[in-house]
């Protein structure tokens, strides 16, 4: 019941507003007071005061109480019936009241409705699934599993989605998944990495929307879909906020904030965060050779990876009036990494071991990002005409130095080589937009335009050890800088409808897309022909003009069962890692290239779902087809070039394959059958099939596989509460290379404390430590057999505390217009 009070008041509000009783003398009054809660004293925020005519009771007037429980309503002079409503409270009502002239009624104190807030307790911690026509929108309540965890953490919970033992995250599957903060680009996902997601704090999240047929509002890249996180800003007036503090094993300590103080006319938020993160890993890869100066070589490889964070987002939103209003706002995040990683090798000729060989990489990494941010909105009238236009600037500052030193331990302690690789990033962007929005009864019409510019800049050395002279000296064909610009301008349109059950949106979106790169280097770059080949153009411009339309339906046969179908066109455009060509060095003998020669790959995506709720179930099914074009994917190969000790270079490569099929299905279960027990389940399963060739071999593969996830709540006896997450992802492949299944269990267990203010959280990530990539690669030259862990089982000790949060955890705090609306058609 509780989940349709919030909207159902604030109609109620808005009808108060438009009935004022009639009198005779026409004289209006004003009726004062102040609404307490009655235990405490504390005011009480946005709570209705009721005014209906005691003759006639269709005639109703009345308004609100503001940030200190008072009321000021005018009305006229009458007899009237007056009450006092607020949500989880006790109703007060004087009966027959005549006000001939103004009135104050002081003090209102009113009382919990015990009955009311238990059942809103229960409602408040559901985690919910709303169905909108482009999106589902995953509020995912209190998930202790990931207190004190990051980004990454709590996406890795969201069903759709899944994120793989190195931190990329995929949908449906998929790793071509676009991440939006807040609805846009942002440096606080990264500009085409995942690595700060693996450091933003996951209690800044408020809900994430997943998005598989996005409508033409939003950007056509990412052919799995769209992530849109949806970071926490308080809507209740005062200030209010959060700390939450850990500590764990492998070492891991921080404190996060997220405070909120809003007035009438301004709303100031801010969330802080610093951390100290130690993440070890390890891994073995055992290759064979069929060519070359050995057989077989194992590696062995450990790695510390040490972390120092912080992270600062704060913003002022200024309420113009009372339809419209501008906000500003200030991303700083600035980490420092230092990571160790030791490769102890043995290198065999036949079945005996010639030579043992040590490899240790120190490697410091330096970033800063920035971005600044202005939004205005303004809502035209209250028929949801709103306008809003945003721009955005974004600054990213990665500072690379690694040294890596090789060197024999058996038959004697040779020097191999020893590197110095310096490499400095900056990423700039530029984003504009606005968006407009005009519904009129059912319909709506929306348009907008985006431009986004992007430049990446890389400047690479690579300095040797020469041992016949004891210098460094520069690696000529691997020094450079690299510039990568991807400059997108988009214009849309869409307009939607609903006729009784059934609604639709269909729009169209034209995109304009320029992808240039640059090297400028003073040496010779034939040494990398060898790599890539002579007729590869370092240096180009292409652009790309594409029409993107979507169209979603949705038959809705009951308020709690509905079907939707989705069709959009989507583009994945190559990043800059993935268009450098020059090959990064965490291997002497395996390296990544990019390939300047990548051009975008485009998609045809369909969907149809299904919802279905009852009392304690949620259900929600889809099945989904895609076919991609020039769909890209990574190889490995030979390079024809060796070590000086006789090992030959692989390099994996992405390339440009003809077509991608994938045929999926999915399904998701929300079970609160009791207060003590909440579940929640999903399954998906899918099929890709590719084709392509490049380089004479033939990369066409089938490939079926599924991953599910599980997980319950339980309260145990003493209030504590228990969280278990499973996941699984079962076995899968390419043309190349076999993928083992992966099985994790994550638990939590937690403590309010402190009247309700305060939270103990402990919580186990990986508890059976099997979180491990295995894998096996087979071509015509090598095989490898591999097995990888990103990050070992971990324990982690929270405590979070609330201050002036206690009334909105329990259902009792109040909002008002926070201009949130988005203008989504069918919401």
């Amino acid at each position: 019941m509780y989940r349709f009070l919030v909207p159902v008041m604030a109609l109620f509000c808005l009808g108060l507003q438009a009935q004022r009783p009639e009198n005779s003398n026409n004289q209006n009054i004003t009726l004062t007071g102040t609404v307490l809660d009655k235990d405490t004293g504390t005011p009480l925020e946005y709570a209705t005061v009721v005014l209906q005519n005691a003759n006639d009771p269709s005639i109703i007037t009345g308004g609100m109480t503001d940030l200190d429980g008072k009321f000021a309503i005018e009305a006229p002079g009458g007899r009237y019936n007056i009450r006092v409503e607020y949500i989880s409270y006790e109703t007060y009502s004087i009966e027959n009241q005549n006000l001939e002239s103004n009135r104050d009624l002081g003090e209102i104190r009113i009382a919990i409705n015990a009955t009311e807030l238990e059942a809103v307790e229960v409602v408040g911690e559901k985690t919910t699934v709303e169905v909108r026509l482009d999106k589902k929108i995953y509020n995912i309540g209190k998930d202790i599993t990931t207190s004190g965890g990051t980004v990454s953490d709590a996406l890795n919970n969201v069903p759709s989605v899944a994120v793989d033992v190195e931190g990329n995250i995929s949908l449906r599957g998929n790793d071509n998944v676009r991440i939006l903060i807040n609805g846009r680009p942002s440096a606080l996902a990264g500009f085409g990495s995942t690595d700060a997601l693996q450091q933003l704090p996951a209690d800044a999240i408020e809900k994430v929307e997943v998005i598989t047929s996005p409508s033409a509002r939003y950007d056509a890249e990412g052919t799995a879909g769209i992530l849109n996180i949806i970071l926490k800003r308080e809507k209740t007036l005062g200030f209010n906020g959060s700390i939450n503090s850990f500590l764990g094993y492998p070492t891991t300590s921080g404190i996060t904030s997220n405070v909120n103080l809003r007035s009438d006319k301004v709303n100031i938020f801010n969330t802080t965060g610093i951390s100290y993160r130690n993440s070890p890993g390890n891994g073995y890869f055992d290759n064979t050779y069929t060519s070359g100066s050995f057989d077989r070589i194992f590696e062995d490889r450990e790695i510390d990876r040490t972390n120092r964070g912080f992270n600062t987002n704060i913003g002022l939103e200024y309420f113009i009036d009372e339809n419209s209003s501008i906000t500003g706002s200030f991303f700083w995040r600035h980490s420092k990494d230092e990571d160790v990683t030791e490769n102890e090798t043995e290198r065999f000729v036949v079945n005996d071991i010639q030579s043992l060989t040590f490899r240790q990489q120190n490697q410091t990494e330096k970033d800063n990002s920035y971005q600044a941010s202005l939004n205005y909105r303004n809502k035209f009238d209250d028929e949801g005409q709103l306008l809003t236009a945003d721009v955005q600037y974004s600054i990213d500052q990665e500072d690379q130095e690694a040294v890596i030193e090789e060197q024999l331990t058996f038959p004697n302690e040779d020097l191999l080589a020893l590197e110095n690789v310096l490499q400095v990033e900056d990423q700039t962007e530029w984003l504009i937009q606005a968006d407009y929005v005009r519904p009129s009864e059912d319909a709506q019409f929306e348009a907008g335009f985006r431009s986004k510019l992007e430049e990446t800049v890389t400047d690479y050395q690579l300095d040797s050890l020469d041992q016949a002279t004891g210098d460094f000296v520069v690696n000529k064909a691997l020094t450079n800088i690299f510039t990568y610009n991807e400059n997108v301008h988009a214009v849309y349109s869409q307009y939607g409808n609903k006729y009784e059950k059934f609604s639709y949106l269909a729009g169209l979106r034209l995109e304009y897309t320029q992808l240039k790169g640059q090297v400028d280097s003073e040496f010779d770059l034939s040494d990398l022909e060898e790599f890539l080949g002579e007729d590869v153009d370092f240096n180009f411009n292409k652009e790309y003009l594409g029409l993107f339309p979507t169209v979603n339906l949705i038959y809705e046969f009951t308020d709690t069962q509905s079907v939707t179908l989705g069709y959009s066109r989507r583009i994945n455009r190559p990043r800059g890692r993935f268009i450098n060509p020059f090959p990064s060095r965490s291997s002497r003998t395996n390296v990544f290239q990019g390939n300047p020669d990548l051009d975008p790959a485009f998609s045809n995506t369909y969907d149809l779902g299904y919802l279905k709720r009852w009392e304690e179930l949620t259900l929600t099914t889809s099945v989904y087809y895609q076919r991609e074009t020039g769909s890209f994917q990574r190889v490995q190969e030979a390079t024809g070039i060796t070590t000086p000790d006789g090992i030959e270079i692989i390099r994996t490569i992405p390339i440009n394959l003809s077509t991608n099929q994938r045929y999926g299905a999915e399904a998701g279960i929300l079970y609160n059958p009791t207060r003590w027990l909440r579940i929640n389940s999903s399954f998906n399963f899918f099929r890709f099939v590719t084709e392509g060739e490049f380089n004479g071999v033939d990369y066409g593969a089938e490939n079926t596989s599924w991953f599910g996830r599980f997980s319950s709540k339980v309260t145990l006896p003493g209030k504590v509460d228990w969280q278990t997450n499973m996941f699984y992802s079962g076995p899968s492949n390419n043309a190349q290379t076999e993928f083992k299944g992966i099985f994790s269990m994550n638990l939590a267990f937690s403590k309010d404390i402190m009247d309700g203010n305060g939270t103990l959280l402990l919580n186990v990530q990986d508890f059976f430590n099997s979180r491990k990539r295995r894998s096996f690669t087979e071509t015509d030259f090598f095989t490898s057999d591999s097995e990888f862990q990103w990050r070992v089982r971990s324990v982690r000790l929270s405590f979070l505390y609330r201050f002036n949060e206690s009334k909105k955890r329990n259902g009792r705090g109040g909002g008002g217009d926070d201009f949130s609306d988005d203008g989504e058609f069918g919401s």
